[in-house]
């Protein structure tokens, strides 16, 4: 038999749509960086706050793209509480900017509630951790029971060592295929 090719492979956030939220991430981490970083070298004296914030907002776009693209388990709860973040974020921003429009006399990523960019940071926190819930459906089918003090130690494990879903200790199905109890 030969071996998946990684992207395609049952634990990877890579395939499918992913690939097109990733994009869209990039998009938004790379034009975010962008703006923060010429508004803060040009013109932060006007608009501290806000430029802080778009710069902020960079970071987390990274940190989604980042692990959304790796697609782990490890790099899957990272996006997890990335896109929360960046929800959390948006609508912090979006109603803080509204409700006080004088601390915001430029707008940032995430000003009334990414107004400026068609909506899309409001929506895409939301895709994204529909995404990764998806993944962690699919991934979360086989769990590990633990049968033992011993197993219960490798089930709390973080799987660094143990392979793709972190599962070192005895199920259910291998119990009843060992014939123990």
């Amino acid at each position: 038999m030969s071996p998946e090719p990684t992207a395609s492979r049952p634990g990877s956030t890579r395939t499918g749509p992913g690939r097109l939220l990733i994009a869209i991430y990039a998009l938004f981490a790379l034009a975010a960086s962008a703006r923060a970083g010429v508004q803060i070298a040009t013109k932060f004296g006007n608009a501290p706050v806000a430029y802080l914030l778009s710069a902020f907002a960079a970071v987390v776009y990274i940190v989604a793209t980042v692990t959304l693209a790796v697609g782990s388990p490890a790099a899957r709860r990272i996006a997890v509480l990335s896109c929360s973040i960046e929800l959390a974020g948006v609508l912090a921003v979006g109603t803080w900017s509204l409700a006080d429009p004088a601390t915001f006399p430029d707008a940032t990523v995430w000003s009334g509630y990414g107004s400026g960019y068609g909506f899309v940071p409001l929506v895409l926190p939301v895709f994204g951790l529909l995404w990764l819930r998806r993944w962690s459906r699919r991934s979360g089918t086989r769990r590990t029971i633990v049968t033992s003090a011993g197993d219960a130690g490798d089930a709390a494990g973080d799987g660094a060592d143990h392979g793709e879903g972190g599962r070192r200790g005895r199920g259910a199905e291998d119990v009843a295929a060992d014939g123990r109890t």
